[in-house]
Order: structure tokens, then sequence, then C-alpha cells
């Protein structure tokens, strides 16, 4: 029989103090004042062989009670004849998992966790197979399950030891759902790979991480968790619970910025656990700030937008700096604010750009200038000579016939990838575009429009029409064409009819060049052949078709540490300073990538050509509150949680845990109270029947029925 309050069973002792008390009783119970013997000194009674306890049946139901309810609150059980706790087959295989991420630079939580993964590979039995991940971004595997078995038994704790002392947070963010779906599925490959072991042991993970609210676990929720695979979660504490973090908002407005309008924004958010409301946010040197700071107030786990405006004149200033928080790994944004790209259009056609009759007018006033991009329009007659920085347009329009000379320089530019619009706004463009398809010629009669034309058949579903595939902007019957082209879609090999007039007749078509795609339009967009460049059509389908020539490229606003940076193309040598002060040089002729590790500005230096970007942390890392185990639990996994102890310790406490169930099934302690009941009446039936007794006449000193002296 087990116990699972055994402390209760001291109680049981107390039946000895009633004959103890009786033993040791020096006066008589019963006194009475005399008046000749008031001035002796009391001596006390002899004790003579008439001493004894009498009614042992009494006392011994009394005693009985007292037993058994000291066994009742002691909680007993029968335990299982089969016990649990000697480990039987093969021994327990572990993934000892260690987080590393930037939120582990907090102060005392790297300290702690190389402690509790210590802790947990020297109590490995030596039939146990351990394994150590670190994990941030990445799973990176410090010690493997065929590395732990080759070395020897007394090793494999130092090895894993040594592993430990060689890792140290970096600045990457948490994937903890990927982490822990790579150290359940090595758990699985150790079953699969050993084909000659039947028996199966014990596999557990054991997670220590800071469990910040930040850590991602999106893996985790496709992901079934393996039956028989236990999560044991040794959580760290950090010493200092305030922390904010700083977070660069992306500019939305498309437009140019106005004269003193804010340079940039930042997001100030404070954990839900924090003790800090007052911080103070301005620009700085690295060290210091530059400039007046301002004064933000944010409560505990909500966040403040602060605008900030351009630096004092003359002052270095590219970061932002914030001050009031307790842990400093996250209190710095770099901040470089990105130019603007430049996009190039390469327009072929012998108008001038001020004739309001013709396309060219209304295309260089179709591409306003923005925070993000400028483009330009660059018109050439179709007798021009070339410029070598014309062949880095991405998108070529061609609008009138153009010389045979031309007109292979064009196709070559489409062959190898590039794409060009040719808009038929009159017939003699069609020998252009027959040179461009090489054919001899394409027929392109004028179409006899009675009223107008409308564009009726339109593929939605096309990158090009897909901005407009809303029912809301999918209306195109305002926009009236006077005059077109008619073609024949057989004309022209592997063409793609995207849209068609009300008439059946195609009004744009995509026909593969090469590398490279052409676009035919039928008509003009000049007010003589159409409404289109009148319309609030026109511009969106002008940026949709530069963006399917590649001339607009989503424009990254800041970098997060562990991003990979394609740096501009270039053939000379790259030499790379990272924020640290530390280099590298990346060769000519490879690719021209970083991978960035740390938070703060790089510099790119190729020849005459120099590159600056900010790199930044992941902003979940700053949300640094505990993150409740219950979300795990809710996502299936198994969790067993260790509560700041050692894996040791929570073993015993699941063994604890199964031993209150069991006791909790069988509930012996109510047949204890039962028991200590009956032997209460029984003992008060005895008692009532002694009391009814004639007392016998005392003859000296004699014994009550209590067994007291008297």
């Amino acid at each position: 029989m087990s116990f699972l309050t055994p402390l209760f069973l001291l109680g049981a002792l107390a039946v000895a103090l009633p004959v103890i008390f009786h033993l040791i009783r020096q006066t008589s119970k019963e006194q009475t004042e005399f008046s000749s013997l008031m001035f002796l000194l009391p001596v006390p009674p002899r004790v003579t062989r008439r001493s004894r306890l009498e009614h042992l049946l009494l006392l011994l139901l009394r005693s009985l009670v007292v037993c058994l309810l000291a066994f009742a609150f002691a909680r007993p059980f029968l335990p299982k004849a089969a016990s649990t706790d000697l480990p039987t087959g093969p021994g327990k295989r572990v993934v000892v998992l260690v987080d590393t991420s930037a939120s582990m630079r907090r102060e005392g939580l790297w300290a702690d966790a190389r402690a509790k993964a210590e802790a947990v590979v020297r109590a490995a039995a030596p039939e146990d197979t351990v394994a150590v991940f670190a994990f941030d971004r990445e799973v990176r595997r410090l010690v493997t399950f065929e590395q732990w078995t080759a070395a020897a038994a007394g090793q494999r704790a130092e090895l894993a030891v040594d592993a430990l002392k060689k890792t140290s947070p970096g600045w990457n963010g948490t994937q903890l759902g990927q982490a822990l779906v790579a150290a359940a599925s090595a758990l699985e490959d150790t079953r699969t790979d050993n084909a000659q072991q039947p028996a199966r042991g014990p596999r557990q993970v054991v997670l220590i991480s800071d469990l910040q609210e930040g850590s991602r676990l999106d893996a985790l929720q496709a992901y079934e968790w393996p039956k028989g695979t236990e999560l044991i979660i040794e959580p760290l504490k950090a010493k200092k619970p305030t922390n904010a973090g700083l977070q660069l908002i992306a500019d939305t407005d498309e437009n140019e910025k106005k004269p003193g309008e804010a340079i940039a924004r930042v997001r100030v958010s404070n954990c839900s656990d924090a003790k800090r409301e007052q911080f103070q946010v301005g620009w700085s040197d690295g060290k210091e700030f530059v400039g007046k700071p301002q004064d933000i107030y944010v409560p505990p786990g909500q966040s403040r937008v602060v605008a900030l405006n351009a630096p004092p004149l003359g002052a270095i200033a590219e970061r932002v700096l914030l001050r009031g928080d307790e842990e400093a790994f996250d209190n710095s944004l770099a901040l470089i604010p990105p130019e603007a790209a430049r996009v190039s259009v390469l327009y072929l056609g012998g108008e001038a750009a001020t004739d309001t009759a013709e396309p060219l007018y209304f295309l260089e006033r179709a591409f306003p200038a923005t925070r993000r991009q400028i483009v330009q329009v660059i018109p050439r007659t179709p007798s021009a000579q070339f410029l070598p920085t014309d062949a880095d347009a991405p998108l070529v329009i061609v609008t009138d016939a153009l010389p045979d000379e031309r007109t292979a320089t064009v196709r070559r530019l489409l062959t190898d990838g590039k794409t060009v619009l040719v808009s038929l706004k009159n017939r003699n463009v069609a020998r252009t575009l027959a040179g461009l398809l090489g054919k001899e010629s394409v027929s392109a009669d004028e179409a006899k429009v009675p009223s107008y034309a409308m564009l009726a058949e339109i593929d939605f579903q096309h990158p090009l029409f897909a901005p407009f595939a809303d029912p809301r902007f999918s209306d195109f019957t305002k926009i009236h064409f006077w005059k077109y082209r008619r073609l024949d879609a057989t004309q022209f090999p592997g063409a793609r009819v995207v849209a068609k007039f009300d008439t059946g007749d195609p009004a744009l078509l995509q026909v593969p060049v090469g590398k490279g795609t052409l676009y035919v339009l039928a008509t003009g967009w000049q007010p003589a052949d159409s409404q289109l460049a009148l319309s609030s059509k026109f511009l969106p389908l002008l940026f949709s078709l530069l963006e399917q020539a590649g001339g607009l490229r989503p424009q990254v606003t800041q970098h997060t540490v562990g991003d990979t940076v394609p740096l501009a193309a270039t053939n000379a040598a790259v030499r790379v300073t990272k924020p640290d002060g530390t280099s590298l040089t990346l060769g000519a002729g490879t690719a021209a990538v970083i991978q960035t590790d740390q938070p703060g500005i790089y510099t790119a230096v190729s020849g005459a050509l120099t590159q600056r970007f900010a790199v930044n942390l992941d902003p979940l890392e700053s949300k640094t509150a505990p993150l409740p185990v219950e979300e795990l639990e809710h996502l299936g996994l198994p969790v067993t949680r260790a509560d700041g102890k050692t894996a040791v310790q929570a073993a015993e406490a699941k063994r604890q845990l199964a031993n209150t169930e069991l006791e909790g099934r069988q509930k012996l302690w109510r047949w204890l109270i039962a028991g200590a009941l009956v032997f209460v009446t029984l003992e008060t039936l005895l008692a009532g029947w002694l009391a009814k007794r004639p007392a016998p006449q005392p003859s000296g000193e004699t014994l009550s029925p209590a067994g007291r002296l008297s």
C-alpha cells in the first residue's frame, strides 16, 4: 500500500498522548482542602502496583478511531502490480530543442537555457539517445542521434555541452512551429531507420524557450503530432518584464512627399506584462539622440505610431532610438529611405509630344511620379538612332511604321525577352507588325463601324485584366471606339485573344515571340480612334502592362534579419561591410546576394557603385509576454509542463499525477472514514454502558474508569 500524503500518518501518534499523560501524572485527580494540613508541603503519591490501565477495550476503540482518521487523511491507494517507474525495453529518444532567437538575448535567459539543456543531457541514461537542436528562423542540428550514439557513453553529455557552449542567441525571429515539426519528424525518422529494433522506447521533445507571444506557430496548423511523442516544456522567465519595440511603417501613399511632411513613421509596441508606460523616441547617431526626442505614452499591450520629421540640418542620423525600456535588444531601428525606382518606356512614333491629338501626348501624362517609382517615357522617331540605354527599357511601344533596320532591332529586343506593344494607329503599322513576327505581311483592313464599337469579351483571367476582375471595375462599356483595324487571329501562331469588340473582331492579342511577348492593339488610344485615353481604365491598364513587362517590381521598403537581399547587377567584385564592421567579398560573376544575419546598415561597394540598405529585427520578437501553453494544447500537442523543473523532476511530477489519478479512482479513504464512524459508535455505546455500572468503593488509591489515578 502507498500513500499520497504520507505526512498525515504522523497523526496516528496522537493515540499515545492519553496513556503518556496518565503514566506521568504526579498528583491525585481529586483534592480536598483541610485546615490542619494547609501549612504542610505536598508530597506526590507513591505509585503502587495498582497504577495500571483499565477498560482496555474502550482505549483500543478510541485509538483505532484516531489511527483510521490519520490513515484516511494520508489518502492510501494500492499501486499497480506492474510498476511504470522502472524502464523496460530500449531507452528513450529525446530531442532537446533550444531557442536561440533574438528575444533570448534578454538578460539571464541564455544562461538559464544552457543550464537546463545541460541538466537534461546529463540526466540521460546510458540506453537513452539524445539529439540537441537549436532554432530561430531555421533549425540547426548541434548534436544528431548518430553523433550521440557514436560517442563513448561517458563522453556523450560533454559532446552536447561543448556544442551548446559554441552556440549563442542570434538576431532572427522565432519559428517555433517549424522547429517543433522538425524535432518530431527527427524522432519519427529514427523509428523507421532502425528496422532491426521492433520495440520502440519513449519519445520526448524537451523545449527550452522563453515562449514569447511573437513565436510563429503556422507550421503546426496542418501538422498531426505523432502519437506517443511527448512534449516537455522548460519555460524561461526574464528578469525584467518590461519590453517595448520599434517597427517601421511603410508608406502606402503613392503621391510624392510634400515639403515639411514626416519622412518616416514608426510604431512603438509595449508588451502586455510591462511595468513601464513612458518612453522617448527620436533620431539617433547610433548612441545618443540627435535633436530633441519625442515623449510617448504606451500602455501595456498597446502600440502608438510616431511621425518623425527630418533630423537637424547637418546631423548624420540613420537610426531611430527608443529609451525608457528595460531590454535594449530591440530599441534601435535602422532607417534608410528607399530611392524611387526609375523605369523607362521606349516609345517609337513620329508625332510631337505636344500634339494633343496623338498617343504620345497622353502616354507621357499617364505615368505620374510617385514615392516608389518614376516612369520616364523615352520618345524616338522611327528613323532616329537607338542609344545603348534604350535597350534597358522593359517595355517598347510602337505606334508608327518603322524602317526595316529599326524593325529588326526591335525584333531582337523582343526575342531576347522584352515586351512590345504595337498599336495599329493606321494600316501602315501592319507592315512593321509583320516584320516583328517574321512574316512577309499581315492583313489589317479598316473596319466599318456604324456608330461605335465596345469591348464585349474580355479575358479577366489574363494578368493584364486581372486587376479589373472585380464586378465593381469590370465595366468597359463606357469606352467607345470610333475606328479599329480588323485582325484575323489565325495569322498569329500561338496567339491568345485577350479582348474582343462587340462585333467579334479581336481588340487585343498576346503573341509569344522568342523569349518575349508581343501585344497587338487593333486601335489607338488617341481621341480620333477611341475614348480609351480619356477613361479611368487607361492608367491601370498601362501600369498592368508595365508590371507584366517586368518594369514594376515589388519594392521592399525594409528588410528583416535572415532575408536574402539581391544587389544591383555588376561585373566587378562586391565588398560587403556588415553593421558590426566585419566584411566579406563576393567575386565577380557570382550571384550578388547577401544573407543578412544582424540588424543595422549594410554597405556594398562594387567599383564606383555603392549600395546601402537597412536590416531590422522581426517586429514579432518585441512581443515578449509569455505565450499561453494552452495555444499549443489546442493545436493537438501533448504538453507536459515542467514549471521551471528539470526533466527528471518533470517525470517525477508526472508519476505523482498518475498516483493521484489512481487514488482518486480507488478512494480507499471512504472505507476508512466509514470504519472510524463504526468504531466511534461502538466506543460511545461501551462508554455509556461503563458509566452506568456502579463504581466500586475505594479502599485507598483507585483508578477511574478512564484509567486515571484518583
